[in-house]
This record gives C-alpha cells, structure tokens and sequence, in this order.
C-alpha cells in the first residue's frame, strides 16, 4: 500500500465519527493483502488504540473484528494490541467480550 494510501486508512480509522471508524475497519478487513508488515503491525495498533476509547458498538465490533483479520497476516503479535487489556470486558456485550478474549489470547 502506497504511503498516500495508509496515512489516510489510519486518519479514518482515527476519525471523530463512529460510523466512519466502522467502516474504516472493515475497508481494513478488505485489503490484508496490500499492507506491509510494518503497516498492518501499525494498523493494528491503531485499532486497538481506538477499540479501548469507543463508546459505539457497532464500530467497536468492527474495529476488533479488523484486529483479528490482520493478526491472521503473521504481521501483528499481541504485543501490537496489548492496549486490548484496557477495556472493560464485563462491561461488553457477551459477543464484543468474546472478540477480545480471543484477541488477548493469542
């Protein structure tokens, strides 16, 4: 992925608007194959990051969802998404906890 090309997908990802989050994550999900290890490692990171601060479920889901598509790639290890830890499970739905007790356990 050109450098044009992921300086944008991380500013959507980092958007102020919820619906925009989503489907910066799931734009994520469609193009595994383009990135480099440094940019899905990057990527990851920022989802996570952006994961620990959202209050809109749906976006939520996704940004997850995201997370575990690139950690498929090889590319990003828990140390990438160890600000996963920062969430509150209990206080997810049983779907949402279940994502991030997969994440975390990998």
């Amino acid at each position: 992925m050109e450098s044009r090309e992921f300086i944008e997908m991380a500013r959507k990802v980092l958007d102020v608007a919820s619906a925009v989050r989503e489907r910066a994550a799931d734009e994520v999900t469609d193009r595994l194959s383009a990135y480099s290890p440094a940019q899905a490692s990057s990527l990851a990171t920022l989802l996570s990051a952006a994961a620990v601060c959202e209050k809109e479920n749906p976006a939520l889901e996704a940004e997850l969802h995201a997370i575990l598509e690139l950690m498929s790639t090889g590319y990003v290890d828990l140390d990438h998404v160890a600000q996963l830890r920062e969430i509150r499970v209990g206080e997810l739905t049983p779907e949402l906890r279940e994502y991030v007790s997969d994440l975390l356990e990998d």
